[in-house]
Order: C-alpha cells, then structure tokens, then sequence
C-alpha cells in the first residue's frame, strides 16, 4: 500500500502521454478514452494512498491536461503531420485582390489627368484610367499627375510640376516617358517653325 503512490504518478505521466499521442495522432477517440481512464486511475490510486498525494495528483491532472493539449498544440503545425494537416494563414498579398495589386504596381507612376479633379477624378496611367483623388487643390484636365500613394482601392495623386515633368522626360527609356514628350504635335505652330 506504500507504492500506490508511484502507481498514481506513472499512471498520470502515461494519461498525460496518451493525452499528447490523441493531438498528434488522432485515433477517433480511443487514446483520449485511454487517457482518461488512467487520469481518473491516477487519481483514486492517489486518494488511496493519502488525501495530500490525492488532492496533489488531482490538482496536476486539472492544470496539467489542458497545459499539455495546448502545448501539443502549439508544436502540431511545426511536426511533419502537422504541416499536412493545419492549414498555414495566407500573407496579405495572397489575399489581396488582383485590381488593388495592380494599383499597388501604380506607386510612383506619372499619368494625364482626364477629368477635372475637385478632388476626385479620373486619370491616365499607362493606358488605363484609373480613379484617383488629388492630394491638393483641383487638377485640370491634361494637366500631368504623379501617384503618390496607394490605400486599399483610394489611389492619391499629386499635380507634377513643369521642373519635374522635363525630370522626368530626361530618362533614356522612352516607353517610360509620357506621349507627349517622345513624339512631337504635328499641328503645334513651333515645331513647324523648327523644321
């Protein structure tokens, strides 16, 4: 009657084991039955062995169950059984919409005002018109415009200066250079007067 008390700790070191074996291995409740059993076998061994060791082996099965599922659970994802079962969180690109990924790739981009902006308006941006919101006063149309910053779907633009447009027409690429600086207007009256 002296060793109950080393029964009732193997007993619940094993329940706690099997507890750990039904998270990874997942028996259809069988283990968790098992491990039941020697929880509860634990703990009436403990009893019989003295009040003390039974309200201590009691108090370790009620913290220790739930500790234990939760750390196992915690470890599943990183097993090799676990990355097959548990289903990884998408990033947030993976989640995003394809229109706002697009608008997203429009960051830093020089487009043609199509539309009065008082803020809001529509606006040329290689080859697409996109809704944007101007980060100042109106912008008229025609007039040329640099995306600033991309939120959600809420696309701000600011008005380029003179300065910024020559800028940015002094690069060597010329697909990345607005129209109206690569080809000159046949009906402008100074490049008649030029040729």
């Amino acid at each position: 009657m002296e060793f109950l008390w080393v029964f009732a700790i193997l007993l619940l070191v094993v329940g706690l084991g099997l507890v750990i074996l039904e998270v990874f291995f997942p028996s259809g409740g069988m283990l968790g039955f098992l491990s039941f059993c020697a929880i509860v076998g634990a703990v009436i061994l403990a009893f019989r062995s003295s009040s003390a060791m039974g309200i201590g082996v009691l108090l370790t099965a009620v913290v220790g169950v739930p500790l234990v599922i939760i750390l196992a659970l915690h470890w599943l994802p990183d097993t090799r059984m676990g990355r097959k079962i548990v289903l990884h969180a998408p990033t947030p690109e993976e989640v995003m919409p394809e229109d706002e990924r697009h608008l997203k790739s429009l960051l830093g981009k020089i487009g043609k005002a199509k539309s009065q902006m008082l803020p809001a308006g529509a606006v040329r941006i290689e080859g697409r018109t996109v809704d944007c919101v101007s980060e100042g006063g109106a912008v008229d149309p025609g007039q040329w415009v640099r995306v600033i910053e991309v939120r959600g779907n809420r696309v701000v633009v600011r008005p380029l200066d003179p300065d910024e447009l020559a800028a940015t027409a002094d690069t060597d690429d010329p697909l990345s250079k607005p129209i109206d600086t690569v080809i000159l207007d046949p009906f402008d009256e100074e490049n008649e007067s030029s040729t």
